[in-house]
Order: structure tokens, then C-alpha cells, then sequence
């Protein structure tokens, strides 16, 4: 070993120890577009050994080669890196499939010999982690035979054994801790993986750099500078072919009880003694038992739900138009909150949460608006085109980070107005932002679990969420067309309160 590399270096390249990716549900869309482009992109970085094995497992009467096949055109068609063959051909030696359906004793059986053959045939010494891209209702019957065969058995299997649970993390608090203790009763809690695709964006945890690494903004990061805060997830898409799943679910159980909540707390919690896992989440987690709802549920969030519109120029269909949406759902596909945290550095700023489907286009940001001077010594004309500092941090698309403030406007007259001093990370830097799956894939097979919310965050989330949804019930949305930013309610949410929702 080099002794002038320091070992604790993360600029450092992290490459796994030889191991194997179980991915259940491989045939499905998720691992086809992202999971399998993104284990190319590993490869192509040079970030996985030599002895890194991909094994399938779905309900098909496959070979190794008809799984190969599908992996290759998923890699070429979706990864992020240019294609090489070279690098594709070493991939396909180590591809193996296993198929049989979940209720398959034998199907099982032959997975865990399969990784037992591995140990020795490519040396991943028993290292595992399996992906659940399944269905929730799934994991009990996978969980089930992980544990009847052994697999999930760190000792037995002489090596490393982890899982990934892809949200949502239930539906509920109940529910969420059931299928937390489901799966802890099979896998230690240091192995279990709890899968955020957010938090594996560049810009989110660009987040922690901006604010710990740069002295600049720790003196403003507090209710004395800063106004309030918005964080807007906004989609422009409709819900696809996910009406069975999203109508069950809604806007704020779909991405706001996890995507917001957690960019909340990365915002706002303190700063951790060291970039440790524990500490990081321990700090998020006081942020979200520090939340406050509205004291008045009515006035402090707003449903909505989209009608016909036009959407990007293209003529869209309501929400109740969607193919096996029920005709009489109240389902929202817009919610907006007013939330507050009561601790010494927050109380009385104001968090403005909100996320929608089929708005003018997509846009996740976070922006922190700052209180406007306390005396401007300009006439009131000087300053009409003046608005409050902000600091947006946009996570997606466009990633990168926006400073907006007043300067005079060149001439012979007293004139001050916004400009913005703009950021993007690929303009700024050469190498490209790795896609947030190729990142916690990368994270798993490390046992980098930085990124990934504990059960105690998951849970503290749904205490956030669940009083507002029994306040919710038997009430409807408020409408909105496609194309627009959300019911009017929201807009006068916040009018109430002499603020307004930025433009994203």
C-alpha cells in the first residue's frame, strides 16, 4: 500500500470486494432502465472487481444467455456512458439467471446453491446483496425463503449478506413497521438497504457540501435571515400505467412522506460530528421529530387533483380520464403543506412543501428565501424590480445552484434589481454526475448506508404524514387543469401569509 494515500481518502475510487447482485424482478422496468444500465456504468467507470456476478431471478424458463440478451439491450439502450463492447464482454461472463416463481421451494434452493457454486468459481466468498424490485405484497414470500434456505445468513454463507427494499416503505405508520420488523426478523439492520433514489442525486447531497464545507452560509442558515424555505417536486407527466398503484396512494404518501421530507431535513438538520452514516442520520432524524403540522389542516394544506389541459403543447387527459382510474376518486395528484420545525434555529420559519402531476413542466428545488433588509435607504421606484434574496438549489433538471440578489442597473439613475448568479454542475465541472441508482448500487455492494434512511427515519416520516391524511378523509381535491401550477387554494395558501410560490 502507497503509506502517502491515505486510506480514509473518499476522493478515492471505491471498488466492492468481489460479490454477487441478486436482482428479483429482474424483467421488470426498473431493472431493465435503471439497475442494469447502471451496474454497465459501474463497469464502464471501472468500479466493480473482476468477481462481481449479476444473477437474475423471475418466472421465466430462461438460460443464462436469454438473460444476457435482455441485460445487454437494457445496458445499451439506457446507460449514461458511452458503449464499449470490451467492457460489456467481460460483464457477460459473470451474468447468470435462476427462474421459478416466489412460492418455488426449489427455485430457491437452486438460487443458494448457485451462490454457493460462486464462491469458489468467481471468489465472491459469499458476499450477496439482494434487490428487491418487487412488489411490497412480494416480500413476505422472498423474506420467507431467504430465511428457510439460509441465505440471508451472514455466518452460514461465510461472507456478507444485504437487502434492498425499494419504497414505498408501507403505507402508513403500521404498516411501515410491520414490514420493518419483516425484514429485520430475517436480516440484521446493518444489512438492510432502504432505497431512496433522491438521496443518490448529485445535487441532494451537494446539499451537506454546500452547507458544511462553505462558511459563507452557516451565519444566514437560521429563522433571524431566513424568511421561509419552499421545496417543489413538480412533474409534468401524467401517472402512466401506474393508475393501480398511484390511486391507492396519492401525491403526499408517493413522494412527499419520503423524496420532501427527507430534502427537508438534509436542509435543515445540524451539522453531524463526521460524515459517518449514524451521524448523518441521527441529525436527520431530530429534524423530523421536530416537524409541526398546521394547527388548522384546512387552512394549512391543500389537495388537488388535474383536469384536461394542455401540458408542453400537447393536449392532456384529467386525472378521472386516466385508463383504471376509479370515476369517483379523491385521490390528490397535487399536495401543498405548511409545516414548521420547533427548535432553536428554525422556530417560526415557515416550510412550504408541495408536488403535483401534470404541471407546466419538471422541476425539483429547493429554495431558502431570506428576509428583505431592514432598512433600504432607496426610494421606493429605485427598488420596484427588488425582490428577497434566495438561494435555490435545483436538484433536477439543470442541477446546480442559483444565488439571486439586488445590483444596480448600469446608467446615470439609481436603479437596483434581481440578478442571479448560476451554477451548474455541468458547466462546472467535466465529469458527469453519476445517475443515483449507479451510485447506491455502488453504496450497497460497499456497505455505504450514508444514503440510505434507517427504519427509525421512515417511520417518524409517517408520523408526519398520517394525521394529515385522517384529516383528509372524506374530503375532495380541489381541481386544477393540466398545464397549471396547482389549485388557486395554494397560491392563496400562501397569499394569506404575504408570501407567494416561486416560479420554478
Amino acid at each position: 500500500m502507497n503509506p502517502l494515500r491515505d486510506p480514509q481518502d473518499r476522493r478515492l475510487p471505491r471498488i466492492p470486494e468481489p460479490c454477487a447482485l441478486v436482482i428479483f424482478g429482474v424483467t421488470g422496468d426498473l431493472a431493465r432502465k435503471k439497475l442494469l444500465p447502471g451496474i454497465y456504468d459501474l463497469a464502464n467507470r471501472g468500479l466493480l472487481p473482476p468477481g462481481f456476478v449479476v444473477l437474475g431471478f423471475a418466472r421465466r424458463d430462461w438460460t443464462d444467455g436469454d438473460f444476457e440478451s435482455l441485460a445487454h439491450d437494457s445496458a445499451k439502450e439506457y446507460a449514461r456512458t458511452p458503449w464499449r463492447e470490451e467492457v460489456w464482454s467481460r460483464l457477460a461472463g459473470n451474468i447468470k439467471f435462476v427462474g421459478g416463481s416466489f412460492d418455488d421451494d426449489a427455485a430457491f434452493d437452486k438460487l443458494s446453491d448457485c451462490l454457493d457454486g460462486l464462491r469458489h468459481s468467481h471468489g465472491i466468498h459469499g458476499n450477496a446483496a439482494f434487490y428487491f424490485s418487487i412488489p411490497p405484497s412480494a416480500f413476505p414470500q422472498v423474506l420467507k425463503q431467504l430465511a428457510r434456505t439460509g441465505m440471508a445468513d451472514n455466518e452460514r454463507c461465510g461472507g456478507w449478506r444485504r437487502v434492498v427494499v425499494e419504497k414505498p416503505f408501507g403505507y402508513d405508520l403500521p404498516s411501515a413497521k410491520a414490514l420493518n420488523d419483516l425484514v429485520d426478523d430475517v436480516f440484521t439492520r446493518d444489512d438492510v438497504f432502504r432505497i431512496d433514489h433522491y438521496l443518490g442525486k448529485e445535487t441532494v447531497q451537494n446539499i451537506m457540501a454546500l452547507r458544511f464545507a462553505n462558511n459563507l452560509f452557516e451565519p444566514l442558515w437560521n429563522s433571524k435571515y431566513v424568511d421561509s424555505v419552499q421545496i417543489t417536486m413538480a412533474e409534468d407527466v401524467g401517472i402512466g400505467s401506474r393508475a393501480g398503484f398511484y390511486d391507492a396512494t396519492g401525491a403526499a404518501r408517493d413522494v412527499v412522506q419520503n423524496h420532501l421530507l427527507q430534502l427537508l431535513a438534509l436542509v435543515t438538520m445540524e451539522e453531524p460530528t463526521s460524515f459517518d452514516a449514524a451521524e448523518i442520520r441521527a441529525e436527520k432524524l431530530k429534524v423530523l421529530r421536530a416537524i409541526s403540522l398546521p394547527d388548522d389542516v384546512a387552512a394549512g394544506t391543500v389537495r388537488g387533483q388535474y383536469l384536461r389541459g394542455w401540458v408542453a403543447g400537447q393536449r392532456a387527459v384529467g386525472y378521472l380520464e386516466e385508463p383504471n382510474v376509479p370515476a369517483d376518486s379523491t385521490t390528490e395528484t397535487y399536495v401543498a403543506m405548511r409545516l414548521g420545525i420547533q427548535n432553536r434555529r428554525w422556530a417560526g420559519v415557515p416550510f412550504y412543501l408541495r408536488a403535483g402531476k401534470r404541471l407546466p413542466r419538471r422541476v425539483t428545488e429547493v429554495a431558502v428565501m431570506f428576509k428583505t433588509a431592514p432598512h433600504l435607504p432607496f426610494n421606493r421606484t429605485d427598488v420596484e424590480m427588488l425582490s428577497s434574496n434566495q438561494l435555490v438549489i435545483r436538484v433536477q433538471p439543470d442541477e446546480g445552484v442559483v444565488l439571486k440578489f439586488g445590483a444596480k442597473v448600469p446608467g446615470t439613475t439609481m436603479e437596483v434589481r434581481d440578478i442571479a448568479m448560476d451554477f451548474q454542475y455541468g458547466e462546472a465541472f467535466t465529469e458527469a454526475s453519476p445517475e443515483a441508482y449507479e451510485r447506491l448500487v455502488l453504496d450497497v455492494l460497499i456497505g455505504d448506508r450514508t444514503l440510505f434512511p434507517d427504519a427509525a427515519e421512515v417511520e417518524q416520516s409517517w408520523r408526519v404524514i398520517d394525521p394529515l391524511e385522517e384529516a383528509w378523509q372524506g374530503t375532495r381535491p380541489e381541481q386544477y387543469r393540466a398545464g397549471e401550477w396547482g389549485p388557486r387554494a395554494a397560491d392563496e395558501m400562501l397569499a394569506r401569509e404575504g408570501r407567494s410560490w416561486r416560479r420554478a
